[in-house]
């Protein structure tokens, strides 16, 4: 398959409206400065969410939410976080789940991500380790829980849209047949 670079007017202008949409939205005041984050703090922090977490290697957690099992791997050298959860084996998923996950990292994954490695589709969370805050931390875990739960249906990390994406009218269709599915039961 060869990808041809184009500008096209419609695609410049609707690109050029969605920067500007960004721009506009007010953005949340940064947390105040805390000290860097740690792999101590992230196992005070994982044993709080799970006290029967397991820390496998001074840089690698395993522990549950809500019955789904979640890694921690740190590099504090490279200063990198990530927590991964799997959800299914890649080669189980078409072409069309495949634009979704691709689609939904653009606007309903928000910062968990849909990834493909070993054989399996991820819902991962990365950042930045020295930057990570608890309370960002938390919201990362939650985020890579509910992708990965509503992988194949809503292809969301939370009640968020990020605009200017195809998720919206996605997810709008979802809701329309499930409601016709439901009317079509109670007649």
């Amino acid at each position: 398959m060869s990808v041809t670079r184009r500008s096209t007017p419609g695609i410049l202008a609707g690109a050029l409206l969605w920067a500007s949409a960004c721009a506009q939205e007010e953005s949340p005041q940064p947390a105040p400065p805390t000290a860097p984050m740690t792999g101590e703090r992230l196992d005070r922090l994982i044993g709080r969410i799970d006290e029967d977490a397991q820390r496998l290697a001074p840089s690698q957690w395993q522990f549950t939410v809500a019955d789904r099992a979640l890694v921690v791997i740190i590099d504090e050298a490279a200063d990198r976080m990530r927590v991964v959860t799997p959800i299914v084996e890649a080669k189980l998923v078409d072409d069309e789940l495949f634009r979704r996950m691709l689609q939904a990292n653009y606007d309903s994954a928000l910062d968990a991500r849909y990834a493909v490695a070993q054989g399996v589709v991820w819902s991962v969370f990365i950042h930045p380790l020295g930057e990570l805050t608890d309370r960002f931390f938390l919201s990362g875990v939650g985020q890579v829980v509910n992708a990965a739960d509503t992988f194949g249906t809503t292809f969301s990390s939370g009640v968020l849209l990020f605009g200017g994406g195809d998720s919206g009218q996605l997810q709008r269709k979802l809701l329309d047949d499930l409601e016709k599915l439901l009317e079509k039961h109670r007649t």
